[in-house]
């Protein structure tokens, strides 16, 4: 049996027995009886447990020779929650192989992104999933080409080299081999089930339903995400979220929504609708993957609320928003930029002086959408800009500065792949920037689960009114039970907060913690 990164076949044989949506994405099961690799919920009769072979990613699976099922679809189950926290190797590599950097880069710019060589990585990438980069990458290809084979109309040859195949004949042997269908056959197959968007120019839209696991409170986590919206870069409207995306070979625009599904009604599984404009479709993948992260759709719910509620003072507020989640970016550098700008003023007004600089300093998109207009400004443009154009205190102004050139020179890097520990001592090297900064960012950017703000004022205020000490040493030391999920119990404390003061959004987050002068 084939037992990648140490799989218990047991376990694993339990959860397809109990057609566990849990574990979707997490395992794949590949079926030697028929050839096919399936998620753990599929509903179709269980094997035999000797006919059975199980798979850390469905990349694994492919390259055992198992294609994927027609009936559970295997290849749209949720991202695996595990890449998604680790902050060694493997899970840096893991999103950065999801972002499309092989695609964009080879496996050879994925291993300096990561700082090791080819070698070592391939080694601890077969080790852990049991297939190297260029597998994981190629089972993500196929994944983008289904995506726009069901979805759209733009030609299938344009399929091809949008999903990030260097020709039309690996394009179709890669679909034949894992889905046992051709393109054209996967094209006429959805017709009948799924509307697609005419796809006829640059600025018509992809539509795409983005899987999560339940349960999770959608609307808290867009409202999280339009409450701070910035003028011109984002909106939030009738429920929609939407937001300008500067993506690798340009820019786009993408729209998330509440979708109704089987999770409203008690299921294990749920889906964000998202529409995307892009100017380039090579960037499908890369946008997809940002929207998830920013929403953390990829993380595990159950295993998080689990640990959090064993704490009695976090028990209720687990119980009133089941799965709630911890929204990120879809950009670290714009996340940073706008934390420094938030130190020490209320969320309107960081708004406010973000927004001025995306008036000024942002890049207007081809074809607005809505009133998303631009995407906000680049390191580059930040560093060569007139302070004296910053409608803040001149010490931020340094900060602003100061850290729009380490981004710009690339002394510092944050993206998915950034070591959380590393970039944290290097951006407490810069002027301006002290202990809270380096957290929010680590958390909103970079996506650490175990984030914790104790000198947050909105912190300090709900943790009084809980009844605990308002120090912030006393809230650190009573924040170790939460490890290594402290950046969700940071998320419940401001919901929990709004509902203290009868809002619906946290409007005055502050911190004590001034950056470091």
């Amino acid at each position: 049996m084939s037992n990648p990164g140490l799989l218990d076949p047991d376990v694993c044989y339990r959860a397809v027995r109990g057609k566990d949506s849990r574990f979707d994405g997490v395992f794949y099961s590949g079926v030697s009886s028929t050839g096919i690799y399936c998620r753990p919920s599929c509903p179709a009769i269980t094997p035999k447990k000797s006919n059975l072979s199980f798979y850390r990613t469905a990349a694994a699976a492919q390259e055992a020779g198992f294609r994927a099922c027609k009936r559970c679809r295997p290849d749209t189950a949720p991202g695996s929650p595990e890449w998604n926290v680790r902050g060694d190797l493997v899970g840096r590599a893991m999103r950065l192989i999801a972002d499309g950097v092989v695609d964009r880069q080879g496996v050879a710019g994925l291993a300096a992104e990561v700082g090791y060589s080819e070698r070592q990585l391939n080694r601890q990438l077969v080790s852990e999933v049991g297939v190297g980069p260029s597998a994981l990458a190629r089972a993500q290809r196929a994944r983008t080409a289904r995506l726009l084979l069901e979805t759209s109309s733009i030609s299938i040859s344009d399929v091809a080299f949008a999903s990030g195949f260097s020709s039309i004949r690996q394009f179709n042997d890669t679909i034949k081999e894992v889905f046992a269908a051709t393109p054209s056959q996967l094209r006429a197959g959805a017709a009948h089930s799924q509307a697609r968007t005419p796809n006829g120019g640059p600025r018509d839209s992809v539509k795409v339903r983005l899987a999560y696991r339940a349960p999770m409170n959608v609307r808290a986590a867009l409202d999280f995400l339009g409450n701070r919206s910035v003028q011109g870069i984002e909106e939030y409207v009738g429920g929609t979220y939407r937001r300008s995306l500067i993506l690798p070979h340009g820019s786009g625009v993408a729209a998330l929504s509440l979708a109704e599904s089987s999770a409203g009604a008690g299921g294990l599984a749920g889906f964000v609708e998202c529409e995307l404009w892009l100017d380039d479709l090579r960037d499908l993948t890369a946008a997809v993957q940002r929207c998830r992260r920013m929403l953390d759709l990829d993380s595990d719910p159950l295993a998080i609320d689990e640990q959090l509620a064993r704490d009695p003072l976090l028990r209720p507020l687990i119980a009133a928003s089941p799965g709630h989640r911890m929204p990120g970016s879809t950009d670290p550098n714009e996340v940073a930029f706008r934390v420094v700008i938030g130190q020490q003023v209320s969320t309107t007004g960081a708004r406010t002086v973000a927004g001025r600089l995306v008036a000024g300093y942002g890049l207007p998109l081809r074809a607005p959408v809505g009133s998303v207009t631009h995407t906000f400004p680049a390191p580059g443009v930040l560093a060569e800009a007139d302070p004296a154009d910053f409608a803040m205190p001149v010490s931020r102004k340094k900060a602003i500065k100061a850290l729009a050139q380490a981004l710009a020179d690339e002394s510092i890097v944050l993206n998915p792949g950034s070591d959380w520990d590393h970039v944290g001592q290097q951006l407490l090297a810069l002027h301006g920037i002290g202990p809270w900064t380096v957290a929010a960012i680590r958390m909103r950017g970079l996506g650490d689960p175990d984030v914790f703000l104790p000198t947050d004022l909105g912190i300090v205020k709900a943790m009084a009114a809980l009844g605990q000490p308002g120090d912030a040493k006393s809230i650190e030391t009573y924040s170790q039970v939460w490890r290594p999920w402290r950046s969700y119990t940071t998320h419940h404390l401001w919901a929990f907060l709004d509902s203290v003061n009868g809002q619906t959004s946290r409007t005055t987050s502050t911190a004590k913690q001034k950056g470091r002068s």
